[in-house]
Order: structure tokens, then sequence, then C-alpha cells
């Protein structure tokens, strides 16, 4: 089995390396789908419903599962789900992961479930070359939204439909993107404390207080159509936050009657402050990039900005060196 594991690694990433190559050369880079051309997609069928909803959705993200995990905690619950915002080229930084902090068999006795989480390409090479990647790793997710920068709220809204739906007895979910390097120690023993008593309502990560950006120049513009208030709630960048799986649906159903913001980070803000729950403050983690230092690293829950080459790096000498104290 391990041989034929790792002859379709091989062969998926020379699919991947030729793919990227034509693409590069014959194709030009696509362009984003707005919110208002994603909410004018329709579809006849949903792949579930949730109940205690008595009035009518104005955001029934009706999207199919195109590739799913529904089996990933069948067997047992896992303590930590760990959902990545990725893109379609992004396999190095998907692959890096997989080979350090997001390996699933890093903590004995301890659960952990990886899942990348995708939109559709309009690209059907990428599509299939996902397809591909899915079968081997068996820990990818997609749903048929165009995937873009202006869709990632639904990216993360799919992320907790999921877990509601296929893994809701899981204790924690860590929501995170793929050039995020996770320090899992500080993250499982200091923060989450296995031997402990699951919390419940639960949210943290950095939080951020401040209010929409008017200048269309912004990456981060919000126009006052969408957003009228001056002020934001206290809402976690986006980078990485952690929460209580109970909080996924809780987070999911709200959405359902809260109107679609393009900020993932500040939607989920939104929908936090609907249901009266407010995120911790905690200083672990790193919504920017931080030079790498062994002792500096290993206080934090998170670093930003971080390239597949240097996730091994840093993973290979945090792993080999942890008998040195600071």
């Amino acid at each position: 089995m391990a041989s034929k594991v790792s002859c379709l690694y091989i062969l998926t990433v020379v699919c991947w390396a030729s793919a990227l190559w034509y693409l590069s050369i014959t194709r030009p880079t696509s362009s984003y789908t707005g919110h208002r051309q994603v909410s004018s997609i329709s579809i006849a069928r949903k792949n579930v419903s949730f109940g205690n909803i008595r009035t009518r959705p104005i955001n029934p993200h009706s999207f199919e599962f195109l590739i799913n995990e529904p089996n990933k905690c069948e067997k047992s619950a896992p303590f930590l789900v760990i959902l990545i915002s990725t893109t379609h080229k992004e396999f190095d930084a998907r692959q890096a992961i997989r080979e350090t902090w997001g390996d699933e068999n890093n903590f004995k006795g301890i659960k952990i479930a990886t899942l990348f989480l995708l939109g559709k390409n309009t690209d059907p090479v990428l599509n299939q070359m996902v397809e591909q990647e899915s079968q081997i790793f068996h820990d990818i997710i997609v749903e048929d939204f165009i995937d873009s920068y202006h869709n990632l709220t639904l990216k993360t809204l799919m992320g907790m439909r999921w877990i509601a739906t296929f893994c809701s007895k899981a204790k924690y979910v860590m929501k995170t993107d793929s050039d995020i390097f996770v320090n899992m120690d500080n993250l499982i023993y200091k923060l989450l404390k296995p031997n402990t008593k699951p919390r419940r309502r639960y949210f943290t990560g950095y939080v951020i207080n401040g209010g929409p950006i008017r200048d269309v120049r912004s990456k981060w513009y919000m126009p006052r159509d969408l957003y009228p208030d001056s002020n934001y709630p206290p809402f976690c960048s986006g980078t990485g936050y952690i929460f209580s799986a109970d909080v996924a649906e809780l987070i999911y159903k709200t959405s359902l009657h809260t109107r679609l913001l393009h900020l993932e980070d500040v939607y989920v803000g939104l929908c936090l402050r609907k249901l009266g729950i407010h995120p911790f403050q905690n200083s672990g983690f790193n919504h920017w990039k931080m030079a790498y230092s062994l002792c500096r690293y290993r206080r934090v829950i998170t670093v930003h900005q971080i390239t597949p080459e240097e996730m091994h790096r840093i993973w290979n000498d945090m792993s080999s060196k942890k008998h040195l104290r600071c």
C-alpha cells in the first residue's frame, strides 16, 4: 500500500507541474467572482437540511458538495478538526501542511482531522487535478461556488456546514489558511488542554476592533450599501481562530438569515454578535509575518505568510530541538 501511495503521489506531483506550466503560458489568471454574481447561483436540491429554521433564509447556501469526506469522523469524534482555506494551485502548500503540523498522526491518543476547503475553479484542468489529489489523500472538500477571494465567506460557511453535518461531536475546530504555520503543541496542550472539560460557545483568536474601509483601492474595501455602520463587531483575524464545535452549527444557521459580506472574518464576527458570543483575545495568534527563531516560535500558536519551504524548515528545526531550553 505504501508503494502504491508513493507512486500515486509522484504521479500527482508530475501532473500538477505539467498542468501549472501549461496554464501559465496559455491561460490568463481568472478574475474573482463578486458577491452579487455568486448570489445568482441557484441549486435545485440541497445536500442537507437543518431543522428549527422558521423563516425563509435570505442566504440559503444551496451549494452541492462536489468532493466530500462524509465518513471522516464516523469511527470516533476528533478532539480537533482543522479547516484550511486553500486554492487549487496551492498543492505544494497543502503537501507541506500534510507533512508537518497538519499531519493527523502527530499526537498519539489525540484524534485530529485535517481538511482543505475549496470552491470550484473556472478551469476544468485544475478541478481535475484536485479530484486526483483528493483520491490519494482524502482530505479535501469542495462545493460548487466559484473559488475566489470574494467568496472566502462561502468557503468558511462550507466548513461550518460540514462540521455541523458530518462531525458535530468533535470537541474543537480551527479555521486557518494555507500560508500559516501552527505550533500544534501550544494549540493542543496549552490552549485546548485535552484533559479538561470541553468548552461550549467558545471562540478565540487575534481579536480585531475596527471599522469598514471605504477606499475603493483597498483589498478590504467595504461599500456603504453592504455595511452602512461605522464600526464592525469584534472579530478574529481569518488567518487563524479556534472555536468549540457547537459554534459551527450556530454560525451556519445564523448565516442563513444574515446578509453575506465578502470579508470572511468580519462576517463571522457579525454572526457571533447575533449569537451573543464574544471572541476572546489570545496573543498567541499572529496575523503577520514573523522572523524565525526557535524561542520566538515556541511562544506562539500561529504565524502568517509562511512558504511551503519555510514550513518544512521550521517544523524540522522545532521537532529536532524539543530538548533545548530557551
